[in-house]
């Protein structure tokens, strides 16, 4: 067992870093403001955005393969890197999910927010979030 945990510590996951912002990212394209443009780095970016911040238990195995996947997955429902990229029908049913799921607090996730303490969204910026995508939704 332990030959197995030493010898998959050499198996790579694949990195999902970039320097490059791109021009359809979420905050370019609606030209978000600065503290809601943090708020949105720190709570939601990691998972759904072409940029992620790995913690250092990231380069242990299997840890860093869960993580790999559950990022495949958030930017599989939302890449906020390629927003702009989206239909505007989709644009609107991303922003209509995003603001439903924030509302009823299943997102951030729970399981994220309980290490990533940093991400968990007060009440009031909750409220600031949710009404700026529904504002987004509506002027779309």
């Amino acid at each position: 067992m332990v030959v197995v945990l030493v010898g998959i510590q050499f198996l790579p996951t694949r990195s999902n870093q970039t320097m490059e912002l791109l021009s359809a990212d979420f905050v370019l394209v609606y030209k978000v403001p600065e503290k809601m443009g943090r708020v949105l780095h720190t709570s939601c970016y990691n998972c759904h955005s072409n940029n992620t911040d790995y913690p250092w238990y990231s380069k242990v195995q299997p840890v860093g393969w869960v993580l790999e996947n559950h990022i495949n997955n958030g930017k599989a429902e939302l890449n906020l890197s390629e927003f702009g990229s989206y239909s505007v029908r989709k644009q609107k049913s991303k922003l209509k999910s995003m603001a439903n799921q924030i509302e009823k607090d299943e997102m951030p996730l729970s399981s994220y927010t309980f290490i990533h303490h940093e991400a968990r969204l007060s009440a009031e910026s909750k409220k600031a979030i949710v009404d700026y995508l529904n504002a987004l939704q509506d002027s779309l």
